[in-house]
């Protein structure tokens, strides 16, 4: 199986014809459809079904797709750091993490290293701690952000010194929006809409579970997300209340939404992890340098 070849594959899959796929690859359609059938006949497996006018993926298809586009994610990342060998230190560095403000701190390790070395690129992934696992895991990540707790075992890792507060997104004229503070009796009686990492299970612990105490299997959660900003469009179209981290949804004078911490406060702390012997890019290296002389000094 060729990496062309595979190229190939994900732009017929992209385009969803084999004429559109062949104009973009400045190939003739006889020459795609030939490599197409050969990729079929050496995985055993039919690919699309054919159509006059489209192409659709079959099952199998869409599992080589996953599959073809991680692949060649990989093979662009190796060739980028091989490129970035030079005196002059370029290249990439990929981090993923989920919504949160500590951010910031990434952004400014991010702005200093920008000023001396400007050929350095920097891709951002969002998703949820398993999302960013599985990524750091087959190596298209070179560090993750994660949310506290989080299995650390496969990792190494620095905490980032800043935490994250949890508290509740409401609509500013909800009736819990005149209190200051939520407490855990004031969430038995509405519609929740919870992070699925507040209620995820982190060696027998969930924080947010605890917090809440004996009654937490009564709460009404109507609604589970990964991401905040989807989490507040279904806040601000009445659906309920979001239990979210400070900081991620708009919350201003001209926004709907107001937000309230939870009482007794609840905060969450965060690290960025790397795998273990992990064999960095030249610069992903002086990233991870800067960030650990960086948190070291705060």
């Amino acid at each position: 199986m060729e990496l062309r070849v595979l190229r190939y594959f994900l732009t017929v899959a992209r385009e969803g014809s084999i004429t559109g796929a062949a104009d973009f690859l400045h190939l003739t359609q006889p020459t795609l459809s030939r490599q197409l059938k050969v990729l079929e006949q050496e995985l055993g497996k039919k690919l699309f079904i054919r159509s006059s006018h489209s192409i659709v993926l079959t099952e199998e298809g869409m599992f080589l797709r996953k599959r073809a586009e991680e692949i060649v994610e990989m093979v662009d990342k190796l060739e980028a750091e091989f490129s970035s060998m030079e005196e002059t230190i370029s290249g990439d560095v990929y981090i993923g993490g989920g919504e949160t403000d500590a951010m910031r701190q990434i952004a400014r390790v991010v702005k200093d290293l920008q000023l001396r070395y400007p050929s350095i690129r920097y891709h951002l992934y969002s998703g949820n701690e398993d999302d960013v696992t599985d990524r750091l895991d087959k190596g298209l990540l070179d560090f993750g952000i994660l949310i506290q707790p989080a299995d650390l075992s496969k990792y190494n890792y620095i905490n980032i010194p800043a935490k994250d507060v949890w508290g509740v997104v409401m609509r500013k004229d909800s009736s819990l929006a005149s209190k200051d503070t939520i407490q855990s009796m004031d969430l038995l009686t509405v519609p929740l809409i919870c992070s699925r990492q507040a209620l995820k299970q982190t060696f027998s612990k969930n924080e947010f579970a605890d917090w809440f105490g004996e009654d937490f299997d009564k709460l009404n959660i109507v609604t589970t997300y990964n991401l905040a900003y989807n989490a507040a469009i279904m806040v601000d179209e009445g659906i309920g209340y979001a239990v979210v981290l400070d900081k991620i949804v708009n919350t201003s004078s001209d926004s709907n939404l107001c937000f309230r911490p939870l009482e007794p406060r609840l905060e969450s702390g965060l690290n960025i992890v790397w795998k273990k012997h992990q064999v960095f890019s030249a610069a992903a290296d002086l990233f991870l340098k800067e960030i650990q002389v960086k948190f070291s000094n705060l």
